[in-house]
């Protein structure tokens, strides 16, 4: 899997955030997506090896509205929590240059 299509994005929310003081960061990932690929993504997309992952699958949420019908407010989702090795810091939100990049 590419590495470009393996994370979406990172996940910024006040736990999250919390973690990263300890290394962690959490991404969402592609359905698809592994953990050996989530793992040689955040090598080549940050320059960090992850020390460990952690995969979750959170279900889309749904409620029903007026009369009965069904609203489904969000889709399934797959999310990974990556911890660095020695709690190496990165800025989720940038990634690192490719170094093959064609003028």
């Amino acid at each position: 899997m590419d590495n470009y299509t393996t994370i979406i994005r990172p996940i910024t929310t006040e736990k999250s955030s919390a973690q990263q003081a300890n290394g962690q960061y959490m991404f969402q990932i592609n359905l698809k997506a592994t953990k050996i690929d989530v793992k040689h993504a955040v090598k080549a997309l940050y320059g960090v090896d992850a020390e460990k992952v952690r995969i979750i699958l959170a279900p889309s949420k749904k409620r029903l509205v007026a009369r009965g019908r069904l609203l489904t407010k969000r889709p399934v989702m797959k999310k990974a929590l990556v911890t660095m090795k020695d709690k190496k810091t990165i800025d989720p939100n940038k990634i690192k240059e490719s170094k093959s990049k064609k003028k």
